[in-house]
């Protein structure tokens, strides 16, 4: 709705009728009422209305680096772009944009918007947003701009839905916990991933076909929320696109390390120091004194933080090491890792991404 284009006509019809314009305080009000028309709430109530709603958050992932890489017209260029892309696709699934925010938007999906299932239309939504962001970036490879992917949550629950503000500023919203869990939720979503809650999958009613449900450690709960990753609509024919381009969950550290060389399955005696620069669940990257070869297996010892874990049952193998600075940085991915120690790490990464931005 254009609010003051809408207020105009109306006053233009008062003032036919009457021979004189609604007053300033009468034009407010009218200006009040038409926004909560517009935004649901037809009987014009003050305050927030308890409703349940699908809220979906989309976020570009990698935007943050082309911004360093790249002239500013051509990142406005390439953001845009993608913009007006996510936004055709969540109006052709009846969704309704809540705000952008930088390089990601807030959707919801309700009832009243349709006479279509929310849930439905908004894991469709999701596929169709992976699938026109494929085809987005096979347009950017033909004409050598930067390729974007988007990581995608979503959660249905009990929200509030009103206006804050007053007659200067007044701006609708939605409010509540299931917004936090989809926010937090695409938090952890990888490249072209799509993760929902447990409270949406129940509502799919086999709709959808999902990965096997893991633990989701969130700030603000004491207790995990459980979460699955979106692999198709088998009734819709829709699919999400596979990604070789992925990086699993990861975050910048300082900690501390010792580890061993291993030749021949025999682990050699002589401890080494490094320090851990980032963790993530299948590997870190460690800042350490000498060189090692690819492909050579170490142990590692390391205490993990927050989580009260010593890890002392850590083997990985050698993927790069590069000098710099008369030290080197050494890429180690896992190879054998216990079940306690490999929670534990998940769990610390979870903790300390909420506190970190990761693009």
């Amino acid at each position: 709705m254009d609010l003051r284009n809408t207020v105009d006509r109306i006053q233009n019809l008062v003032t036919a009728e009457t021979g004189r314009r609604l007053g300033v305080d009468a034009e407010l009000a009218l200006s009040k009422l038409l926004r909560h028309v517009a935004s649901g709430n037809g009987q014009g109530q003050d305050g927030f209305a308890h409703r349940e709603l699908t809220i979906l958050f989309a976020d570009l992932r990698g935007f943050m680096s082309i911004s360093d890489k790249y002239p500013a017209e051509v990142v406005l260029k390439v953001l845009n772009r993608c913009l007006v892309t996510m936004t055709e696709v969540v109006f052709a699934h009846e969704g309704t944009i809540d705000k952008f925010m930088g390089d990601s938007l807030m959707v919801r999906f309700s009832e009243a918007t349709s006479g279509k299932d929310p849930v439905q239309r908004s894991l469709a939504c999701a596929v169709d947003l992976q699938v026109a962001m494929d085809e987005l970036n096979a347009h950017h490879r033909e004409n050598a701009l930067p390729e974007l992917y988007l990581g995608i949550g979503i959660s249905t629950g009990a929200v509030f839905v009103g206006t804050l503000g007053s007659e200067l500023y007044e701006a609708h919203t939605v409010i509540g916990e299931e917004v936090n869990v989809a926010a937090r939720i695409e938090a952890f979503s990888l490249r072209g991933q799509v993760l929902i809650s447990e409270s949406t999958y129940q509502r799919c009613n086999g709709l959808a076909k999902t990965g096997e449900p893991f633990p989701l450690h969130v700030k603000g709960k004491s207790d995990p929320i459980v979460v699955r990753e979106l692999i198709e609509i088998p009734s819709l024919g829709k699919v999400v696109p596979r990604r070789e381009v992925r990086k699993s969950p990861r975050v910048k550290v300082g900690i501390a390390l010792a580890y061993q060389v291993m030749q021949t399955d025999v682990t050699m005696p002589e401890v080494h120091k490094g320090t851990i620069l980032v963790l993530g669940y299948h590997g870190i990257l460690a800042d350490i004194k000498e060189p090692l070869q690819l492909g050579s297996e170490v142990k590692i010892r390391v205490d993990l933080p927050l989580v009260n874990h010593r890890a002392s049952d850590i083997y990985g193998r050698v993927k790069k090491c590069n000098a710099e600075g008369g030290r080197y940085l050494c890429g180690i991915e896992f190879t054998a890792i216990t079940s306690k120690t490999r929670s534990s790490i998940e769990l610390l990464v979870q903790l300390l991404m909420q506190g970190a931005e990761r693009k």
